[in-house]
């Protein structure tokens, strides 16, 4: 038998020394050279065979077991975001990007489970693949490593990742979250511009004013949600950015507006993108302008298996005690590439806790200030190891 935890325990200040040297070198989107070469170094001093510029920087590590199985795949994603750091850590990034999500603690912990697998490679029935992903901030990683054949030759058979932080307030430092079912919303990005004609601000008859306009369809998208969609369904419409004029008195000949959409379930997400775009036509024709609309689709909702979720939480009783797991009755409308791995192969992904107040670590997540609580990566790592031994072998 192995003792996962004790072992992983073992490689906790490694596993934090992983993490902090890629906190320093946070790179954004597909393309990610640093961060990749520094975890392909890692797996070959492993002795762990993978692959490289799959779906852009990602990279597929093969783990196959003495006796033969199915195969699993063990998930992380390693971009950052454009954030200029505020942490004060000595450790901070280097450059203008930040690791302000925890995708540097993600490829840490999955290292951590790599190292001790590999190490038992002979205990192992199956294989254990080790997918280290690209840009899942713009929701373009996920599809470009799947394209590329991560999840063939061999076929994986399910799939298992975390997110680590404070994505579900209940879910307390050292404790996971773990949800049966939909456990994320999908995450969609529209964009509006609403054309009119630029005149004067003191004789607005000789012009369209695309301002009003955009008042009065900020103020219509609300109301989807609000009148339109089933109160118990979960959903979402938020308008963040605006943007429009040169001068307080000019009215622009156009304006443009920026926003996400969100949802549980695939209807409402159909049908939310369609009145958008149905409400600012009827708006702005009726007020004689014009318009363009575009959505740019994000990843579907998180979804996770409810045999494979049951078997892994057996196993995290086994790896933190079952008075460490919170059952997430709710679904966050948060949202999370992994949903294009699960739509292939059942899996779960579950929610690492690591906000600490009485340490200061308490900011949220993409803002300059984020932090997570170290002490808890061995947890992420046991779990991960641990996980896809049981399943593999049960």
């Amino acid at each position: 038998m192995i003792n996962v935890v004790e072992e992983v325990k073992r490689i906790q200040k490694e596993i934090v020394k992983w993490r902090r040297d890629l906190h320093q070198i946070p790179e954004i989107g597909l393309n990610l050279p640093k961060t990749a070469a520094y975890v392909s170094n890692e797996l070959s001093k492993m002795g762990i065979k993978y692959k490289t510029n799959m779906g852009g920087s990602g990279i597929v590590g093969i783990i196959k077991g003495e006796k033969e199985g199915k195969v699993i795949a063990l998930r992380a994603d390693m971009d950052g975001l454009p954030i200029k750091e505020d942490t004060g850590v000595n450790y901070a990034s280097t450059n203008d990007n930040m690791h302000a999500c925890g995708h540097d603690t993600h490829t840490a912990m999955l290292l951590g489970a790599a190292k001790i697998l590999n190490k038992h490679k002979d205990k192992i029935k199956g294989t254990v693949k080790l997918i280290f992903q690209a840009d899942e901030e713009s929701c373009h990683g996920a599809k470009e490593i799947i394209k590329s054949g991560a999840l063939k030759n061999p076929k994986v058979d399910a799939v298992l990742g975390l997110h680590i932080g404070a994505i579900f307030s209940e879910v307390e430092c050292g404790k996971i979250g773990i949800g049966y079912g939909k456990i994320m919303a999908s995450f969609d990005k529209f964009y509006i511009k609403i054309k009119g004609k630029g005149c004067h601000g003191a004789m607005p008859n000789l012009g369209i004013d695309p301002v009003t306009m955009a008042g009065q369809i900020i103020t219509a998208i609300q109301t989807i949600v609000s009148r339109e969609m089933k109160p118990t369904h979960a959903a979402v419409i938020t308008i963040g950015k605006v943007q429009g004029g040169t001068a307080y008195n000019v009215i622009p000949n156009y304006v443009e507006i920026e926003g996400t959409f969100r949802a549980v379930y695939k209807e409402q997400r159909e049908y939310i993108k369609n009145r958008i775009e149905e409400i600012v036509a009827g708006i702005v024709q009726g007020m004689r302008g014009e318009y363009e609309f575009k959505i740019t689709p994000g990843a579907p909702p998180v979804i996770n298996d409810e045999e494979f979720t049951k078997g892994f939480v057996e196993t995290a009783k086994e790896v933190i005690g079952e008075e460490n797991i919170i059952e997430l009755k709710e679904p966050t409308m948060g949202g999370e590439d992994i949903a294009y791995y699960l739509n292939e192969v059942p899996g779960t992904f579950f929610f690492l806790g690591a906000f600490n107040e009485e340490k200061g670590i308490v900011h949220p997540h993409h803002t300059p200030k984020f932090n997570v609580d170290e002490d808890v990566f061995w947890e992420g790592s046991a779990l991960l190891a641990q996980g896809a031994l049981d399943w593999l072998n049960k």
